[in-house]
């Protein structure tokens, strides 16, 4: 058996596999656990990041506005399915005047390391980006450097430094719907300064793992386990009806996260459901953000389904292993 290396979570939200049901990932019964008008302003609430905090749960959640515009937005929970979202928009404190003005703020992602809660995101600057911010109390968030140039999107910080080095995944990209997309490693020894790039993965081309063809991008903050980074990934494939967005999971080395030793060819979790399949983006699963508990290997997972609401599900470290390993992709 595989052990997460993290802490207990005793209150974990979960649901136990429905009798029957053979998929290594199942849903939450009262899915979408979030749904779209999760503020007064919001035209959805999606692809959102969320952590344990002080006995209940914070959040950074995207909210659509009634105007579109994409913005994030902190939220609050007692057990992890009902939320308090505020109303309005994350104010960041200290950014440089050149980058504190953006296009557009979306798909954060939160790390708990050095006794700070970092966000990234995708942040617009002349295109999009990958913003970086900390807080310690969700309310007040000091907002850093933009990590990289145009145009990078699913910026993942690594939960502990690697060799004395902030480690973050990412995906460059386009200033559009980007039909293509490979997953990078960047380190930093600040937060600040960013090199030592290295390739972790590619999309697999061709009929082999045709739901990983066309992108893949890092989702929820990597899971340390005793045999290495367990990330959960999203890919996608380009269909005559447009994008489909699915997700799988790989395993990283622990020294030298760039180094993939078992990914999948099956995904494990993609749309089935209705609120899944329609929406403002029909088609998507789109994984943000994960909890966890290190005394059962349970882990919970966030999602953004169609571009409109949060869906919630669950699996196990063992049950994704085990998967991975039935339908292999060789590295």
């Amino acid at each position: 058996m595989a052990h997460i290396l993290g802490s207990s979570l005793p209150n974990i939200p979960w649901e136990d596999r429905p009798q029957g049901l053979q998929t290594p990932v199942w849903r939450y019964s009262g899915n979408p656990v979030i749904a779209r008008n999760g503020n007064k302003r919001a035209n959805s609430v999606f692809n959102s990041a969320i952590v344990p905090y002080q006995g209940g749960f914070a959040g950074v959640f995207r909210c659509d506005s009634l105007s579109i515009s994409m913005d994030l937005f902190a939220g609050f929970s007692a057990d992890g399915l009902h939320w308090q979202i505020n109303d309005d928009p994350i104010r960041m404190e200290g950014a440089d005047p050149e980058i504190a003005e953006n296009e557009f703020r979306y798909d954060a992602r939160i790390t708990p390391l050095d006794g700070r809660y970092y966000v990234t995101w995708c942040n617009g600057y002349h295109g999009p980006t990958i913003g970086a911010a900390w807080t310690e109390d969700f309310k007040r968030f000091h907002q850093l450097e933009n990590a990289f140039l145009p145009f990078n999107r699913n910026g993942v910080l690594f939960p502990e430094k690697i060799n004395g080095m902030y480690m973050m995944a990412s995906r460059p990209s386009d200033n559009g719907h980007t039909p293509f997309g490979d997953i990078y490693i960047s380190q930093s020894p600040d937060m600040e300064f960013w090199g030592r790039h290295r390739f972790m993965m590619g999309t697999i081309k061709g009929n082999a793992s045709a739901w990983q063809s066309t992108k893949i991008g890092a989702g929820p903050v990597p899971l340390k386990t005793d045999e290495g980074w367990l990330l959960i990934y999203h890919g996608v494939i380009t269909t005559c009806n447009g994008f489909v967005y699915r997700f799988g999971v790989a395993l990283l080395d622990h020294e030298k996260p760039w180094i993939v030793k078992e990914r999948g060819n099956f995904y494990v979790f993609g749309p089935e459901e209705s609120y899944e399949l329609t929406g403002d983006v029909p088609n998507v699963t789109f994984p943000c953000a994960t909890l966890t508990d290190a005394d059962t290997g349970r882990i919970t997972i966030y999602y953004g389904a169609a571009d409109t609401v949060t869906g919630m599900a669950f699996t196990t470290v063992d049950e994704l292993l085990s998967y991975m390993r039935k339908y292999p992709h060789e590295v």
